[in-house]
């Protein structure tokens, strides 16, 4: 009976193409999991993916979308009974550890997200779901009077009651107010009348027995107040004819006091050479007005407010706050200063580039300018940025002469508005003689690439010139605009309005909006504890004020500085209306583009079809890993060179999934313009570590035709593109160590993630202007032999690059609308090394990603004189001497030979 049985769900099980049995049914592999007996299975498997991983783990609401790929309790291990299979199983009695509905994610070898298989049905907002479509019980309370709670009470096999006595309301330290009068509007939706008046600015909790042995409680949050609470006065510190004006908007405040100082160095409160007190107007401003113009005049806040869960008031913190739309903040800490507003840059010359014509070029402020021939106090700073006529040893143009005549057409900066960085005498008291971060240059202070905003509407104070008095980067940084506005480049900045700076690596610090209000501006659980990966998340939907924090702060950008866009780190955690806002509200030419991935940790706004979303329904133009993955690999830690490199470094089987990339075509994006490609970016390996000869160290060697592959698949692609700042001259990570290490100061740990992400490892993100120019042999490597990459020749080709690009016959990859699948003639031999394409009848590329030379026969090309640009060494517009130099096109057959690792490129005449 027992055997029966088994050959029975044999028979069920489903066969792959070859007649293996898989052990779990297509429809488990989709949805990447079964629950069974108190426990949930992930199950992962690599041929839906289209991957061959050497790990795979799983994220997601449950880790608190934890990037680490080392907990080993969400590592999933080879299946026995199928080599494409991955499995763990988790407990998970009464869905405590996993609960219904939550999101999640499969990531392999380096950290590769994977969007779920096209196939799957349990997907919302770019991710899996575990038990999509469960309804658990959940109670949602709201505030929306003086004596008003909404309640909404859903979930499977349960009902909403309609007994005051299954209600129970309580103050945050736990005295019940009774109630009064239960009165159902919806199914679930019920007012809960108090019996007496409520304190609208406190906590309440709300507790409904569901069931005979099922309580929930949950609290009482502010949203049905604070979702309508908008106010269009100016916010910050203005100077207005005759007087300064004070703004701040904190809606639960029951004072805010306003303290000016004459020196950023008086003691906060008692120091001050004035107070006041601000007065609340009934949509949460306070405001204060001082008679005169107090431009430059320090001040700083002092917040009161209720007690309880989430409370960071002066009452109980004993901290003043400074102005979160303050122009000037010196160094984050402490107090800010009154400025007047900055007049902006000019306009770029010849206009902004429209999406589809876009060649970012993302770059941080300190990286490029470290190793420049500058005096000391420019620096790490905008003036020296800009600083025109420095040449390198070999009389090679290097900093800003080399960017402005790169060929790129948008500057994109690392942030630059002001961002944390922890105290230079904490930092050196810890790390002033230690080794390790003495050879990474992080032993003086504490180096960062600035994803920590703490004062949105300023700008970082250490990009200034050393000397200048706070305030003075400004001017800097509007000059730096207009440098390259006069140069015909275009600037966009990186914004980080996802997180902010007030709990970074754990620690509890109170700049601004913790102070303000940590519900109102932040997401919160029902403890008022922050949520989300990066120490806070900040809370757009039903907040109008900080939806309106967003554009104010890019249109203060733009309005004061001259930028011309944005590009927005984590995006996906911004919901989908507060985008659709940002871009409604900015000049439509503005160029906006940001990262889709890593959802909201908040289970409310991932399930909200109107604020949650991902690549098919983005508000703005992403950026398209699928694309670059394709190109090159996954983006750090590679491990294996046939399978870690893309199609590109030889892993073949990513030939179908390039042609898509070429096209900007994957299945999500609607236009070319919805994706923008790139190969690597500040947070990945460098391309030149990836393609390294030895080591993983792209200083010791480079691959350089497999390089100058990928170059070419991101360069004769459709739509906007945006290079790593040092690509082309094949910058290296090298420097920085693979192993991670967690130190700590006196005010808690630190984490240096090492190669995998260098965002505070200054010695390895430095430009080496010393490749500049340099040959084969020029340059020493880190074992103090010649260093063999061709930095010149590089260089070279990625200009010819985007040369050719930026050419007539260039117009035909710069195109934003969607074309006809026929714009792309794909030439696909049997050897999958080869690709060949024709775009638009005008550009024709051979490309050889294999290990020995091949040749494409029997190709024939529209009518015309095809004329060659491009070879595996050298891509010049005016022509090509030699072999296949000139094509004809018509009905001629060519048998065309392309070299091993090497690339071949013509444009009709």
């Amino acid at each position: 009976m027992r055997l029966a049985a088994l050959l029975f769900f044999m028979a069920l099980l489903p066969r792959a193409a070859d007649g293996q049995l898989h052990p779990y049914p297509l429809d488990v592999r989709q949805r990447g999991y079964f629950h069974s007996d108190d426990t949930t299975h992930f199950v992962f498997d690599a041929v839906l993916y289209g991957a061959t991983p050497h790990r795979v783990v799983v994220t997601g609401g449950f880790r608190g979308w934890s990037d680490s790929m080392d907990d080993s309790a969400w590592a999933l291990q080879p299946s026995r009974l199928d080599p494409h299979l991955w499995e763990i199983a988790v407990a998970n009695p009464g869905y405590k550890a996993i609960p219904p509905a939550t999101p999640f994610k499969f990531r392999i070898d380096d950290g590769r997200w994977l969007d779920p298989p096209r196939t799957a049905t349990n997907v919302t907002g770019g991710n899996l779901v575990f038990l999509y479509g469960a309804r658990p019980p959940r109670v949602r309370a709201e505030l929306r009077g003086p004596t008003s709670v909404w309640a909404d009470v859903t979930g499977e096999s349960i009902a909403r009651p309609l007994d005051p006595a299954m209600y129970a309301l309580s103050t945050w330290d736990g005295r019940a107010v009774p109630i009064s009068a239960v009165v159902p509007n919806t199914a679930s939706g019920t007012l809960l009348v108090a019996a007496e008046s409520l304190d609208v600015a406190a906590v309440h909790y709300l507790t409904v027995t569901v069931a005979a042995d099922r309580q929930i409680r949950t609290r009482v949050r502010h949203d049905g107040l604070w979702r309508t609470l908008y106010s269009g006065k100016p916010l910050g510190a203005d100077v207005e004819p005759g007087r300064t004006a004070f703004r701040v908007f904190a809606p639960r405040a029951s004072a805010v006091g306003l303290y000016l100082y004459r020196s950023k160095d008086d003691a906060p409160g008692e120091g001050a050479s004035s107070t006041l007190a601000m007065r609340r107007d009934n949509d949460g401003v306070w405001e204060a007005f001082v008679p005169g113009d107090l431009h430059g005049t320090w001040y700083d806040l002092r917040v009161e407010g209720p007690e309880g869960p989430g409370s960071a008031f002066y009452g109980s913190k004993r901290t003043h706050v400074s102005d979160p739309y303050a122009r000037v903040s010196d160094d984050s800490y402490g107090k800010s200063r009154v400025w007047r507003r900055t007049q902006p840059a000019r306009p770029v010359r010849g206009g902004r580039p429209r999406m589809e014509d876009v060649v970012a070029y993302e770059v941080h402020v300190q990286d490029f300018t470290d190793l420049l021939p500058l005096p000391a106090e420019e620096k790490g700073t905008f003036m020296g940025m800009t600083r025109s006529g420095l040449k390198n040893e070999r009389g090679q143009p290097v900093g800003f002469d080399y960017l402005a005549d790169l060929g790129v057409n948008v500057v994109h900066l690392l942030p630059v508005q002001e961002f944390l960085h922890y105290p230079d005498a904490e930092w050196q008291a810890t790390f002033l003689n230690d080794p390790y971060m003495t050879a990474q240059g992080v032993n003086r202070e504490n180096y960062e690439w600035g994803y920590r905003t703490t004062h949105a509407f300023a700008i970082e104070g250490r990009y200034r010139r050393r000397g200048d008095e706070p305030g003075a980067e400004r001017d800097q940084f509007r000059d730096l605009v207009e440098a390259f506005h006069e140069r015909g480049l275009a600037v966009i900045v990186d914004i980080v309005p996802n997180h902010t700076g007030e709990n970074m690596d754990g620690r509890d610090y109170t700049f601004n909006f913790n102070g303000l209000d940590k519900l109102y501006y932040y997401r919160t659980d029902d403890e008022g504890r922050h949520i989300g990966p990066f120490g806070n998340e900040v809370k757009f939907e039903e907040r109008p004020m900080v939806q309106r924090w967003l554009i104010d702060q890019c249109r203060a950008l733009m309005e004061e500085f001259g930028v011309d866009g944005f590009r927005i780190d984590l995006a996906g955690q911004v919901d989908e209306q507060s985008l659709r806002a940002l871009k409604a509200a900015l000049p439509e030419d503005a160029i906006v583009y940001g990262e889709p991935w890593i959802p909201p940790s908040d289970p409310e706004v991932v399930a909200h079809p109107d604020w949650a979303w991902y690549k098919h329904d983005a508000p703005i133009t992403y950026f398209q890993d699928d694309a670059r993955t394709a190109f090159k690999g996954p983006v750090s830690n590679p491990e294996d060179k046939r399978t870690d490199r893309g199609f590109a470094g030889g892993y073949t089987a990513e030939r179908d999934r390039v042609m898509l990339a070429l096209r900007n075509a994957f299945p999500d994006e609607q236009s070319p313009n919805m994706g923008i490609s790139y190969l690597d970016i500040h947070d990945n390996w460098a391309l030149a570590d990836q393609f390294a000869t030895t080591d993983w160290d792209g200083r010791k060697g480079v691959d350089e035709g497999p390089f100058k592959i990928a170059a070419t698949l991101l360069f004769t692609g459709l739509g906007p593109i945006v290079l790593h700042g040092g690509t082309e001259i094949m910058r290296s990570k090298g420097l920085a160590p693979l192993e991670e290490r967690i130190p700590a100061t006196a005010s808690g740990p630190l984490y240096f993630h090492g190669k995998r992400d260098t965002y505070n490892l200054r010695a390895a993100n430095r430009f080496e202007w010393t490749t500049v120019g340099a040959r084969p042999g020029e340059v020493p490597g880190p074992d103090g032999r010649p260093r063999p990459n061709d930095y010149a020749g590089m260089l070279a080709y990625w200009k010819g690059l985007m040369a050719l690009r930026s050419s007539g016959a260039g117009a035909v990859f710069r195109v934003g609308n969607p074309v006809p699948e026929t714009y792309f003639r794909f030439l696909t031999p049997a050897n999958t090394a080869l690709l060949g394409y024709v775009v638009g009848d005008k550009v024709f590329v051979l490309l050889n990603a294999g290990p020995a030379e091949d040749r494409f026969a029997n190709v024939t090309l529209p009518e015309g004189r095809w004329k060659l640009v491009a070879d595996a060494a050298t891509v010049r517009l005016a022509g090509l001497r030699g072999e296949d130099a000139l094509l004809a096109g018509g009905t001629k057959e060519h048998a065309l030979r392309v070299p091993a690792g090497s690339v071949k490129i013509w444009v009709r005449e």
